[in-house]
């Protein structure tokens, strides 16, 4: 199944956009009044109720029980008879999701196509092989009884060593202890990988003491040729943890220095992600990061994708790009074992549009899906990677994380992007560890937060997706090489972490 969503704006017109030929809905692209008349294809209707921006509309009268499709796949089916013109929704119809999703591997020609000579960016080529976009020095406690004496560190370490590299930042985290077995393992494996990340110049591990995630194990984590790059206090072994944090920040920022160099595309890690998102996401953001990804992924870099949840509905339009069988495999059973971690605590797999997602005009999952799965373009998956894990691979990697917003992504900076892309159709001020920028789905969430947003899908709608790709790619270079996104502008950096155990 291929979603062409690029081809949209061809079927712009003044009031709503149908994405597909095959599609029996319509979205609308303004607010549409109830007794509005307006064109559908080739007819003009006459609205018998209000439409709201992003919602849908039926382009064709669809029967009760019928399929509701959008993007020329099902969303869903009608639950009564659907009159052409009608709004679409909750009110009149529902998912058709049900249980695992079963395909065939079929083999393609899926590779990277280069389009000429690739963009470079400057960035910090590190010690194996890595290119980081900043050169920051973290502060990571080990458990959440330090977390906030990481943060007092990190700011005193601001304060007196800020100005000798880009930035001295702490990511506390209430978890490290009363976690059992695999929870405390997911805990100190995501605490590791970040401090692994390339973006980091020099990391402070804070411990505390007593606590279940030792520093000894963290450290054990953690390559060997890694390790010059790692300082470590523990708390209860030190008469003024502040003075002796203040100190290791000291020697790491003397270890830290380094200068941006130009550096090929192919060294840019890029995780790929949706939130807050509405009914023109998957129109215009989501396709428009896409076509990001596949330039990264052309030039031979790396893409990272997760939110598995809000792969139901959409799997054989992402899986279906695997690049062999045994990728495929582990990739659909991912899926399916998502599907078996909500049936196991008695949920629903179809329960994930958000209130603020329904909103916005997405009324299943499947329409959330196959609007989110845009975002890695028509790149090769290439792997499969557990929570905590890290990427390694070039083209489209799958990463294991739940749809939450923080969670994931922290989840894609542990696993090694170096950039984040975020789109959004609500409006959302998070960031992370990473140069996370925000790119907004339509012209009212740009203006009416330029402190949130540092990218206007909307012009898709004007001015098509070649030209939106350009200006997107070109701010995409800018922050790789240094250039301040809104989230760092506004200090948002925090990072969550994915507890699934029992807590003692």
């Amino acid at each position: 199944m291929t979603v062409q969503v690029e081809k949209v704006v061809m079927a712009a017109i003044a009031a709503v956009l149908i994405v597909n030929p095959e599609d029996n809905v319509a979205t609308a692209l303004r607010d549409l009044g109830a007794g509005e008349t307006i064109d559908i294809g080739d007819t003009r209707v006459t609205l018998r109720e209000a439409v709201p921006r992003g919602h849908k509309l039926a382009s064709v009268a669809i029967p009760n029980g019928a399929p509701v499709i959008k993007f020329g796949a099902s969303i869903g089916r009608a639950t009564a008879d659907v009159a052409r013109g009608a709004h679409v929704h909750s009110h009149n119809m529902v998912t058709g999701l049900s249980g695992d999703a079963r395909f065939a591997f079929t083999a393609n020609a899926l590779s990277p196509r280069p389009t000429g000579a690739a963009p470079t960016f400057l960035g910090y080529a590190r010690s194996d092989g890595r290119v980081g976009t900043r050169n920051e020095i973290w502060v990571i406690p080990t458990v959440g009884c330090v977390a906030r004496t990481a943060e007092r560190i990190a700011a005193a370490g601001a304060r007196r060593f800020g100005e000798q590299v880009d930035g001295i930042h702490a990511f506390g985290h209430p978890h490290g202890c009363s976690q059992l077995g695999n929870d405390l393992e997911s805990t100190r494996a995501i605490l590791a990988a970040l401090a692994c990340h390339p973006n980091a110049g020099g990391v402070l591990l804070v411990g505390l003491g007593c606590e279940s995630n030792q520093l000894r194990d963290l450290l054990a984590l953690i390559p060997p040729d890694l390790r010059d790059r790692i300082e470590t206090i523990s708390a209860q072994a030190e008469q003024d943890e502040t003075e002796a944090g203040l100190a290791a920040l000291e020697r790491l920022v003397v270890r830290a220095q380094a200068t941006r160099t130009e550096q090929p595309l192919a060294k840019l890690v890029l995780g790929v992600k949706c939130g807050g998102s509405d009914g023109l996401s998957g129109l215009t953001a989501n396709p428009l990061v896409g076509r990001i990804a596949n330039r990264v992924a052309d030039a031979g870099g790396a893409v990272i994708q997760t939110e598995i949840p809000e792969i139901f509905g959409a799997e054989q339009a992402l899986v279906g790009r695997a690049v062999d069988q045994s990728t495929f495999d582990a990739a659909l059973g991912l899926i399916n074992r998502f599907k078996e971690y909500f049936r196991a605590h008695g949920e629903p797999i179809s329960e994930n549009p958000s209130p603020g997602n329904i909103a916005g005009g997405l009324t299943t999952l499947e329409e959330k899906s196959l609007g989110a799965v845009q975002k890695s373009g028509r790149v090769p998956l290439a792997d499969v990677i557990g929570y905590g894990e890290r990427q390694s691979q070039a083209g489209l990697t799958l990463l294991e994380a739940p749809g939450n917003d923080a969670v994931s992504s922290t989840a894609l900076a542990a696993a090694g992007a170096t950039l984040i892309l975020f789109t959004t159709g609500r409006g959302t001020p998070l960031g992370f560890p990473v140069p996370t920028m925000k790119i907004a789905s339509n012209d009212a969430l740009s203006a009416a937060k330029p402190n949130w947003i540092d990218f206007n899908a909307g012009q898709v709608l004007r001015d098509g997706f070649d030209t939106a790709e350009e200006a997107l790619l070109a701010h995409v270079i800018r922050v790789a090489s240094g250039e301040a996104c809104a989230t760092e502008r506004n200090d948002e950096r925090a990072i969550a972490i994915w507890r699934r155990g029992v807590t003692l």
